[in-house]
C-alpha cells in the first residue's frame, strides 16, 4: 500500500513536452493523407492522368504503409526508438520533397510510396515511444493525460485537413501540398534528436521473422487495398475489392495460427490475452462504422446535397474540430478517475446526438444548426478516442508495447477504412432507390447510428476502472 501512495498522480511536464514533440512529427503524415484526398482531382488534371491512374497516389501510399506497419516493432528493437523516429521523419521529408518535384504521374506514385513507407513506421511508433517514455520518466502515472495529448491528431486532423487542403489547392500550386510537410518534418526531427532521451540497449534482439512477414505484410496491404476499392460504385461486389480482401483475410488467419505457435513471431498476438487490450481493439474497429465513417458522409452531404465547394465544406466541418478540442481539458483526468468504460459510453452517446440531426437534414437545413450539431459531435469524439487508447494499453507489459502499438494501428486503419467502405456502399445503394439525394443520405446516417450499438458490446466488456502502468 505504501508503494502505491508514492506513485505519481499526474503526467510530469518533461514527459508531456516530449509527447508533444512526437505529436508534431505525426502531424505530417496524418495531414498529408487528408490533404491529398482533397487534391486528387487537381493532381490528375495537372499530370494529365485519369482518375484510375491518379488514385494510385493514394493506393500506393496505403499499400506501402500496410506492408511496413508490421515491421515497425522489429525495427524499433534493432535501431532504437529515437534513431528510428528521426530516420522515419527524414524519410518522409525526402518523400514529400520528391513528390513536390514530381514530373509525371508514375514518378509521383513512386515518391508517394516512399512517404507511405515512412508513415507506416511513424504512426505506430508514436504511441510506442509515448508509453515507453511514460514507463521511464513517470512509472505508475495514469495514462489519461498522456493519451489526451497523443490522440490529438486522430481527432483534429480529419477535420482540419480538408480545410488546409482546400486552401492550398485554391490559392497555391499543387506542389505545396507536399512541400508543406518539409518544414514540419525538419523541425520535428530536430526537436526529437535534441530532446528525446538516448535509446536504451535492448534486453535481447530477435531474428527477423521472414515467414511471418510474408504472411502478415501482404495480408495488411491487401486488406487496405480491398477496402479502398470497396468505396467505388460497386462496393464489395467489385472484383478489385473482394478478391484482395479474401486473400488478405486468408493470409491473416494463416498468420494468426502461425503466430500463436511460434515463440517470437513478427507481431506477438498473445498480447490479446489482456482483456482490456482485446476489447479496446474491438471498439477501435467498430468505431470505424459508428464514429469515423460518418465523417465522410457529412463531407459528401455538404457537397452533394447542399452543393458546397470543397473549401466551404472544410470550413463547415471546423466546428467539429473546435468541439473536439474542448473535452481534452478534462477527458484524460476523467478516464484516470472512473475508467475508460463509462467515458466511452458517454462519448458514444454524445456522438450519436451530434449525428442524429443529419438523418433528418435536407438541402435547406440551416448551416448554423448543422454547425452546432457538429460542435456537439466533436465533444463526443474526443472522450471516445482518449478512453479507448487508455483501455488498449492498460495491463500490457512494456516489452510487448511495440507489438501492441503495431496491432492497434492496423486495427484502427482497417476499422476506419471499413467504416468508410461500408457507409459508401450503403449510400450508393440508397441513391439508386430514393428520388432525392437527401433521402439517401438519411438512410446512410441511420445505419451509422445503428452501428453504435455494435460498439457498445465490447465497450461494456472493458474493465470498470483504469489500472496503473505495469
Amino acid at each position: 500500500m505504501e508503494a502505491d501512495t508514492q506513485q505519481p498522480t499526474k503526467i510530469p511536464k518533461e514527459l508531456r513536452n516530449l509527447v508533444w514533440i512526437l505529436v508534431l512529427g505525426a502531424l505530417a503524415p496524418m495531414l498529408d493523407t487528408t490533404i491529398v484526398n482533397v487534391a486528387l482531382p487537381t493532381l490528375g488534371h495537372a499530370m494529365h492522368a485519369s482518375v484510375n491512374v491518379s488514385q494510385w497516389t493514394i493506393t500506393g501510399y496505403l499499400l506501402a504503409m500496410g506492408i511496413v506497419i508490421p515491421v515497425s516493432g522489429w525495427l524499433l528493437e534493432r535501431l532504437g526508438g529515437k534513431k528510428l523516429w528521426v530516420t522515419a521523419l527524414l524519410f518522409f521529408l525526402v518523400g514529400s520533397a520528391l513528390s513536390g518535384i514530381a514530373w509525371s504521374m508514375p514518378s509521383l506514385i513512386i515518391f508517394r510510396i516512399i512517404q507511405g513507407v515512412a508513415a507506416g513506421i511513424i504512426m505506430p511508433l508514436m504511441m510506442t515511444l509515448g508509453i515507453q517514455l511514460a514507463h521511464r520518466l513517470a512509472k505508475g502515472a495514469p495514462l489519461g493525460g498522456l493519451m489526451a495529448v497523443a490522440t490529438l491528431p486522430i481527432v483534429v486532423v480529419p477535420v482540419l485537413g480538408p480545410v488546409i487542403g482546400g486552401l492550398i489547392v485554391g490559392n497555391f500550386d499543387w506542389r505545396w501540398i507536399f512541400y508543406v510537410n518539409v518544414p514540419v518534418c525538419l523541425i520535428a526531427a530536430a526537436l526529437a534528436w535534441w530532446k528525446l532521451p538516448a535509446d536504451e540497449a535492448p534486453a535481447e534482439r530477435h531474428p527477423f521473422d521472414i515467414l511471418g512477414f510474408v504472411q502478415l505484410a501482404p495480408a495488411v496491404a491487401l486488406i487496405f487495398y480491398g477496402l479502398s476499392k470497396a468505396t467505388g460504385s460497386n462496393g464489395f461486389d467489385s472484383q478489385s475489392a473482394y478478391i484482395p480482401l479474401v486473400i488478405g483475410l486468408v493470409l491473416t488467419v494463416c498468420f494468426t495460427i502461425y503466430a500463436l505457435r511460434k515463440a517470437r513471431p513478427l507481431i506477438n498476438l498473445r498480447t490479446l490475452r489482456v482483456r482490456a487490450y482485446a476489447m479496446s481493439l474491438a471498439v477501435l474497429f467498430l468505431a470505424g462504422l459508428s464514429v469515423y465513417g460518418p465523417l465522410l458522409l457529412i463531407s459528401l452531404f455538404y457537397q452533394d446535397v447542399q452543393h458546397k465547394s470543397v473549401l466551404m465544406t472544410g470550413l463547415l466541418l471546423a466546428p467539429q474540430g473546435i468541439g473536439s478540442l474542448l473535452p481534452r481539458i478534462f477527458s484524460g483526468k476523467l478516464v484516470d478517475k472512473i475508467g475508460p468504460r463509462p467515458v466511452i459510453l458517454g462519448g458514444l452517446a454524445v456522438t450519436v446526438l451530434g449525428t442524429l440531426p443529419f438523418a433528418f437534414a435536407t438541402a435547406h437545413t440551416s448551416e448554423w444548426l448543422l454547425a452546432a450539431v457538429l460542435f456537439v459531435r466533436g465533444l463526443g469524439l474526443t472522450p471516445v478516442n482518449i478512453a479507448v487508447m487508455v483501455g488498449a494499453f492498460q495491463g500490457v507489459p512494456e516489452k510487448e508495447l511495440p507489438d501492441a502499438s503495431s496491432t492497434t494501428r492496423i486495427i484502427q486503419q482497417v476499422g476506419a477504412s471499413f467504416g468508410v467502405a461500408v457507409l459508401t456502399l450503403i449510400l450508393s445503394r440508397a441513391l439508386l432507390t430514393h428520388e432525392l439525394p437527401a433521402q439517401a443520405f438519411d438512410v446512410a446516417f441511420w445505419w451509422s447510428i445503428g452501428f453504435v450499438v455494435l460498439a457498445l458490446v465490447p465497450t461494456l466488456l472493458l474493465p470498470k476502472l483504469v489500472s496503473k502502468q505495469p
